[in-house]
This record gives structure tokens, C-alpha cells and sequence, in this order.
């Protein structure tokens, strides 16, 4: 090997190949050579999405190098779980199990291939995985056993062949005593809801030692406690109204959007927390971003009084920020004002910003009021920003971004172990998952945002985020009464959480209340005024219990103009229009509800649907068989 277009490099190395290759091809060539194919392309994909490189992939083998060992296990642990959820759908004698190995180790690099001791302890980490899991070498171990959220079993010391001392070898495990690639193929076994497949899981642990233990932690939801005065907590706050808009980024650094959106909503944030002000959701807020504004115009389409709006400007170690705050009514400035700051001052100075709004509306605020206003999030720049990035992809509400989500959000906590907010931001994001099918197993999904929530109640007792998505896992567990306490635990501490509004109106409404939960589905959309569809889907679903049938198919329409492949506001739309004998209309909407998800049935809606009361879901299966769905 000449030194000519050569170069070496510390990587971390993925070695993987197929158990029992020769079988499956004895059995199947034609049959085995497609599926390979297609294994090695979704391989392929998500090694790419981990700033990896496939370096080689000959016959059933394949090797990437990755710049960073927390992506090379980050992205080994995603290819296990979705070659699981493909092989559930094989008869078990066509299932492809794939072996991995990972080390890091120098390497030699020559014409995009690698060479090197590096390589060979790979391949022989790998050769000591089970079918479906992960080994990895002390090296890796080492440098990822605290950041992440995975549990390693050691595997003692192993000999390779042509280096001198032996390697460690850890296997990768999901939790205590279960390999990742087990748990995923439990959906396999038991494919009908993810709530049967908990209960059904949990009926074979009972024969395992610690079964109870693992229930316990990764399947008891926490418990809350019942918010006192309820109406007095739940009444929308009737201080000064005030819309703050998206900050301008003044860099020249398209980067910097992620950290200056997250400064933006920080502001939002702190703001929100007090039950004094009225302050206008996020979402609604962000339609402006880019956008020249007329500060009137925002104010008459959001119904607010004031109106803040700014400018930052990062270089280096330094800041720049430019706030104002507006009187709408009138045009002129309330308050206005110029930083520059250190860096390093960013989470004080969001702070200062806060408290000056608040005295420049003339709202005071006890001293339990001013400690819930304080910035919660990470106090480390590096974390800030990827929290930023994560909540940015998390928005976007599609597969491919929710993995860059966690990603970021893992990392985050990697640089930041005990913040409250991180940990609701990564139970969203495994909520998300299940809510997009995208979850390689609903079991792992659920009993990581319960890990997730639990940890974040116990860094923060007050995070309203946590309780919000506390109470969607309630209701889907179809445990109506804890779901409730939950989202209204969620309101009393976020006054302003036009998502904590939302999700606790349609608690209520599912939960035999829709009168209750058409109410506070209003005051999350005044909140919100500019709401994704999700909202008036919601809010379609409470007016059709209720039998307001007109009503009930405007608001599935508002969603449909937002969301057009939104399944439930098309389902709500056939039953609505069954209801009122406009039978054509329903089966148009039964045919969109086809086009959305061809499987669809009647027996696992019913299995699925957060309906408490019977004769609710009897009435609603009714229609959409009079609809023309089966």
C-alpha cells in the first residue's frame, strides 16, 4: 500500500452481517437476494441520517464508519429496531437478522475504503452479537455508557485474531436484562393495540425474575395530585393580552434561526407562566416569521394590546439583542431597549427581558409567580442549541424529522443529565413516534416516554409539558380519570398553555364531558388563534358528541384546509354527515379515509378509540358502517 492517497483517522467502525445467510439462500436465492436488498437500503438510509458512511457492502456484509461513536450506537440501535418491524411482517423462516459490531479504533483510509486493526476488532465484536443485537467494544463502551439511554451487559474479554491483547466486549441492551432487538419483536407476538401489547408483555415478564420492577419503572404512569379550585385555575387569564412575534435574525447566518427562534421562545415561555398576562401561543406567533408585519393588523388577527417584537445579532462570544414592546392601539413604544452582552449572559439576560415586559405592563407578581417565570431550560450553550434544533424538527411532524429530533435531544441531555425540560422535550418526541407509526415498537415508545416523564416530574414538579403529555398516555390507556387530573395539573401551572388547553378539552370530551370540553377547546384556540388542525379536529370531535352535527363538520372542515390527510377529521366528517342523512357526502368521506390508510377497519378503530362510554362508540361505529367503511 503506497502512502500516496492515503490517510489515517480515529473512526467508529460498524461491522454487520446476516445470521444464517446460507440458509436463507439455500431455502429462497431470489426471495433472499430482494429483502437483503431492501435491508441494506433502510441500513443504508438511516447510516446516512447519523452522519455515517457506508465505506463497503459486499454479499451479505456491510461497513460504515461514523465521526461519532454516540451516532455509530445511536444509529446501530435504529437499523435493529426497523429490521424488527420488517421481519414481524415475514413468515419467522424469512426473517434476515442482522449481526452488529462497533469499535472505535485508528484506521487507515485509502480510495474511500478503511483498513486496520480498527476494522478486524469490528468485525469480530460483531461476530459475537446474537442474531437482531449489538456488541460493542470497551473502547465504545467507555465513551458512550453514560450518554445514553441504553443499559450494556459485559461480556468478558475476547481474543482477536493478529492483535495482541484481548478486547472487552459489552452487549447493547433497551433495559435490564432484554435485548433491544427482543423487545421490538414482541410486536410481532402481539400485534393488535400497543395498550394490549404492554398488558400482554407484562403477562409473560410475570414468570421472570423482576417482572414487577420492570412494570413498575417502565409502565406505571405517575401518579397527580388533583388541582383545588378549579375554576379560578382554569379560567383564561384576564391581564394585559400581548403577542410576541419571532425575533429577527440579524446575523447573516441562516445557523443561527435554530438559536434565535429558541431565544424567541424561551421569552414566550417565561411569559406564559403567569397567570396575569394573556399571552398568544407560539404557533400562532411563528405564521409571521419572515414576514413583513403590520403591528395593528397582528394585534386585530390575534386580539391582542401589545404587541413585542426584536432583533439578534450573535458574532462570536458576543450578542446583540433589540426589543420593543408596542401599544397596538396606538402605535407607540411602551418600552424599548438595546443589549450587548457576553454570550455566556444569554439564559440571565432572557430572564431581565421578561421581568422588564412584565413592569412595563404594570403586572406584579407575587414571589411564587416571579420563581416560575425563570428560564428552566439548559444553562450550556451547546445544549440550548441542539434543544432548539430538536423542538425545530419536532414541529415539522413527519418520521424522518422526529429521528433528527431525538437525536438532538439525546445529545442534549448527554451535555446536560438533569434538566426537566430536556426530558418532556424527548417524551414528546417518543409520543410523536407512536402517533406517526414510525415507532419501530409501540412498547419501547410508551415506556420511554414514561421513563422520560417520570424523570422529568422528579427534576421539576411544576413542568407542564410533562403533565400534558402524561395525560395523552392516560387517555390512551383509556384511563380517563387520571388523564384528566393530569391535563388539568397541566393548566393550573401553565395559565397560558393553549396546548394544555387543548388536550385537556378533548380528555373531557372523550371522557363523556364534550360539553366541558367544547369550552376549553375554545379557550385553546382563543390562545391559539392561528391553531394547527389538530385543534379543530379536536373540537369537531367534541360538537358531534355533543349532536351538533352543522357545527361539528365546520370545524372538521377549518382542519381539513389545514391538515388535508388529517384520518380524523375525515372520520369525523362521514360520521357527521350520516348523521345528518347526507349519505353521498359520507361515502366521498369514507373513500378519503380509504385513500389515507387502505387497511383501515372498523375492529381496530374500536380497539383504539380513547371513547370511554359505550353507547358512544356504538353510535359512532354505526355511522361510519352507514359511511360504507368496514
Amino acid at each position: 500500500m503506497t502512502q500516496e492517497g492515503t490517510k489515517r483517522k480515529l473512526a467508529a467502525i460498524l461491522s454487520a452481517d446476516v445470521k444464517e445467510y446460507s440458509r436463507l439462500m439455500s431455502q429462497d436465492e431470489r426471495g433472499t437476494i430482494r429483502i437483503l436488498t431492501a435491508y441494506k437500503e433502510a441500513m443504508s438510509s438511516l447510516i446516512e441520517e447519523y452522519k455515517g458512511r457506508v465505506v463497503d457492502s459486499p454479499g451479505d456484509n456491510l461497513l460504515a464508519e461514523f465521526g461519532s461513536v454516540v451516532d455509530a450506537v445511536n444509529c446501530a440501535v435504529e437499523i435493529q429496531r426497523e429490521l424488527a418491524e420488517r421481519n414481524a411482517e415475514l413468515p419467522h423462516a424469512r426473517q434476515m437478522e442482522f449481526r452488529i459490531g462497533i469499535n472505535l479504533g485508528d484506521v487507515v483510509e485509502e480510495e474511500g475504503r478503511i483498513y486496520g486493526d480498527g476494522v478486524n476488532i469490528a468485525a469480530r465484536v460483531e461476530s459475537l452479537a446474537e442474531a437482531g443485537g449489538i456488541c460493542i467494544s470497551g473502547k465504545v463502551y467507555e465513551e458512550v455508557k453514560s450518554r445514553m439511554g441504553l443499559e450494556y451487559e459485559y461480556l468478558g474479554e475476547q481474543t482477536v485474531r493478529n492483535i495482541p491483547e484481548p478486547v472487552g466486549v459489552y452487549r447493547v441492551l433497551s433495559f435490564s436484562g432484554a435485548t433491544a432487538h427482543r423487545v421490538v419483536q414482541a410486536k410481532g407476538l402481539i400485534q393488535r393495540t400497543w395498550r394490549k401489547a404492554a398488558l400482554a408483555l407484562a403477562a409473560l415478564l410475570v414468570i421472570g425474575v423482576g417482572a414487577l420492577a420492570i412494570w413498575n419503572f417502565y409502565f406505571r404512569l405517575p401518579t397527580v395530585e388533583i388541582v383545588s379550585g378549579r375554576e379560578e385555575s382554569f379560567s383564561l387569564p384576564a391581564g394585559p393580552s400581548v403577542a410576541v412575534l419571532p425575533f429577527v435574525n440579524m446575523s447573516g447566518d441562516p445557523e443561527q434561526e435554530y438559536f434565535v427562534d429558541g431565544l424567541t421562545e424561551n421569552i414566550i415561555t417565561g411569559l406564559s407562566g403567569c397567570p396575569r398576562l394573556f399571552v398568544i401561543a407560539r404557533n400562532s406567533t411563528f405564521t409571521y416569521k419572515g414576514k413583513p408585519v403590520n403591528v395593528q393588523q397582528v394585534a386585530r388577527e390575534l386580539g391582542v394590546e401589545y404587541v413585542l417584537e426584536g432583533s439578534i445579532q450573535k458574532a462570536k462570544d458576543r450578542i446583540r439583542i433589540t426589543v420593543q414592546l408596542i401599544n397596538a392601539a396606538t402605535g407607540h413604544h411602551l418600552w424599548a431597549e438595546k443589549y450587548d452582552r457576553d454570550l455566556r449572559d444569554i439564559f440571565a439576560l432572557q430572564d431581565e427581558i421578561t421581568a422588564k415586559i412584565m413592569i412595563a405592563l404594570e403586572v406584579r407578581l407575587t414571589e411564587g409567580e416571579q420563581a416560575r417565570l425563570r428560564y428552566r431550560g439548559p444553562e450550556n450553550l451547546e445544549a440550548f442549541l441542539k434543544a432548539s434544533k430538536a423542538v425545530a424538527h419536532f414541529r415539522l411532524g413527519n418520521r424522518e424529522a422526529n429521528v433528527l429530533a431525538r437525536k438532538e435531544v439525546e445529545e442534549a441531555i448527554a451535555l446536560v443529565p438533569e434538566n426537566s425540560s430536556l426530558y418532556s422535550l424527548l417524551a414528546a418526541i417518543h409520543l410523536m413516534d407512536l402517533m406517526l407509526g414510525s415507532s419501530r415498537s409501540s412498547l419501547i415508545s410508551f415506556a420511554q416516554a414514561n421513563k422520560c416523564l417520570k424523570k422529568a416530574i422528579a427534576l421539576d414538579k411544576d413542568n407542564s409539558d410533562a403533565y400534558m403529555s402524561l395525560g395523552f398516555l392516560h387517555v390512551m390507556r383509556k384511563e380517563h380519570d387520571e388523564g384528566i387530573a393530569a391535563a388539568e395539573r397541566a393548566v393550573a401551572l401553565n395559565p397560558n398553555g393553549a396546548d394544555a388547553f387543548s388536550i385537556l378539552g378533548l380528555i373531557l370530551a372523550v371522557s363523556g364531558r364534550p360539553e366541558e370540553g367544547v369550552e376549553f377547546l375554545n379557550k385553546a384556540i382563543r390562545l391559539n388563534p392561528l391553531p394547527p388542525g389538530v385543534y379543530f379536529s379536536q373540537l369537531g370531535t367534541a360538537l358531534r358528541l355533543l349532536g351538533r352535527y352543522e357545527d361539528a363538520i365546520a370545524a372538521f372542515k377549518k382542519a381539513l384546509d389545514r391538515e388535508p390527510m388529517n384520518l380524523f377529521a375525515h372520520l369525523g366528517l362521514a360520521a357527521s354527515y350520516v348523521s345528518l342523512g347526507r349519505q353521498e357526502e359520507a361515502h366521498a368521506e369514507a373513500a378519503e379515509v380509504l385513500k389515507l390508510d387502505p387497511e383501515f377497519s372498523l375492529e381496530n378503530f374500536v380497539e383504539t378509540t380513547p371513547l370511554k362510554n359505550k353507547t358512544d362508540v356504538d353510535r359512532l361505529v354505526g355511522a361510519l358502517r352507514k359511511a360504507g367503511l368496514k
